[in-house]
């Protein structure tokens, strides 16, 4: 079986064949940086971040890009609220998506762009639908014509007679038609702008991820990613932008992760609902929830409750206790077992057994089961009298593969001392003073990576093992 993606624009699963072959260009929607991501954030982080990883695994060269929105009006009430400004705002929390992603295991990208990085690409590429006759500028605004674009519609599989039920022209809002959306919003007295054409602005929302795409993977792409709430508007939007500049479909495969919830109820910031993952690594094992992510397949809900993540801690120890138990065996066996040839065609069995799962749309849920059953084997044949070390590095070996196809870490580290951990304190407090803050970011990554958490206070830094 080769790999299929189910692709939302044709909502049924597709073989995969990249645009170039043996080549991966992916784009995954990142967050708005005004707070810290709560877990319904960290779930694309983490489904994509393992659909990256597998299709590396699979031989393919993936660059990857995931973006920041560091302008917006979230950013600029928290500013207003806390006497900062937008670009410190944007700088705290993303330095915050970074540390919660390393801890759940969450690759870096290739690149992370920001949109206070890429306004010039912004301004021309909507001067360009302007000149293209696809946008309008209106008293400093910019919109985009949404009946100009053919195609409007395809990805939510919505008509345009359909959306025009509930639009409507918002008060202050210049739009010439209630469909159409902004590309630049002229700048509002006290807010952080940027010259342009059309006088100082922002751009919209939508336009962002179209520039930022094009900028650094090209007009066409083969896997675009994100939330499910983002395909309607965000991605329609941003295919509407794309596509009528460069006259090219903007990506092949549309993939959407399902929603988290809680208590059965859609988890969100609006509700106030949510669970900040900065709070969650405090108290439990990162790889617990990335394991509990993944125990579900990308596209379905999730229900959140503590029973749930219990039960996927309870799951992943399992795996881990079965994966040393055979490393201990294998460091005191010396005899050779019976039977060697059929043990190493079931270990083999495993690993075919785990692409097929994640080959079918990277169905994590059904991966997870085959690790399950190998760690079950690898317990019956410890059973054994004599045990032949081959089939133990075997189970071993793909034991371990698995799980670092899906981001996750079956050997326990060696516990740092006190002592070692003060001196690590000692060393990012010096850091710091010199600023540079690379290095002392990397000494707290180094530190969650063994379960130690550090607080900065008034007093100064505490730390705790969790």
């Amino acid at each position: 079986m080769s790999l299929v993606i189910y692709n939302t624009l044709s909502r049924q699963k597709e073989p995969f064949i990249p645009l170039e072959e043996g080549k991966v260009r992916m784009y995954v929607c990142g967050p708005t940086v005004y707070n810290y991501i709560h877990i319904g954030n960290a779930r694309p982080a983490i489904v994509f971040d393992t659909v990256r990883r597998y299709l590396q695994y699979s031989g393919y060269e993936v660059k990857f890009i995931s973006n920041f929105t560091d302008v917006d009006d979230k950013l600029i009430r928290v500013a207003n609220e806390t006497g900062s400004d937008v670009p410190t705002v944007a700088q705290k929390f993303i330095d915050a998506y970074h540390e919660d992603t390393c801890a759940l295991g969450v690759q870096k990208a290739d690149h992370h762009p920001r949109v206070m990085e890429t306004m010039p690409e912004i301004i021309d590429f909507i001067q360009k639908l302007i000149e293209k006759g696809f946008a309008y500028e209106a008293g400093g605004d910019v919109y985009y014509k949404t009946r100009e674009f053919k195609g409007y519609g395809k990805l939510s599989h919505q008509s345009i007679d359909d959306l025009r039920v509930g639009a409507r022209i918002e008060v202050g809002e210049k739009k010439s038609d209630p469909l159409d959306f902004a590309l630049w919003k002229a700048a509002k007295e006290g807010e952080i702008s940027w010259d342009s054409p059309w006088g100082k602005g922002r751009p919209g929302w939508h336009i962002e991820c179209s520039a930022m795409a094009k900028k650094y993977l090209g007009d066409s792409i083969d896997i675009h990613g994100g939330g499910q709430d983002l395909a309607f508007p965000h991605h329609e939007n941003e295919i509407a932008q794309s596509e009528a500049l460069n006259e090219e479909p903007m990506a092949k495969y549309w993939m959407h992760n399902g929603y988290i919830n809680i208590n059965n109820e859609k988890m969100s910031k609006s509700l106030g609902n949510f669970v900040l993952v900065n709070d969650m690594v405090k108290e439990l094992d990162p790889q617990v929830i990335r394991f509990f992510m993944l125990a579900v397949h990308y596209r379905n809900p999730i229900n959140f409750s503590k029973e749930l993540l219990e039960s996927a801690e309870a799951g992943l120890n399992r795996i881990r206790t079965a994966f040393e138990n055979v490393g201990h065996r294998l460091t005191v066996t010396a005899g050779l077992g019976e039977d060697a040839n059929n043990w190493l065609e079931k270990t083999a069995s495993f690993k075919e057994r785990f692409k097929q799962a994640m080959d079918d749309d990277f169905n994590t849920a059904n991966a997870i089961s085959v690790m399950f059953d190998a760690a079950k084997e690898a317990n019956v044949y410890l059973q054994e009298e004599n045990v032949a070390e081959s089939v133990l590095t075997s189970f071993l070996d793909i034991l371990e593969e698995m799980a670092g196809v899906l981001g996750l870490t079956l050997k326990k580290e060696a516990e740092l001392l006190d002592a070692d951990i003060d001196a690590l304190i000692q060393e990012r407090n010096e850091a710091r003073k010199q600023r540079n803050f690379a290095r002392a970011d990397e000494i707290r990554d180094q530190l969650k990576s063994q379960n130690i958490i550090l607080e900065d206070t008034a007093q100064g830094v505490r730390w705790k093992r969790v």
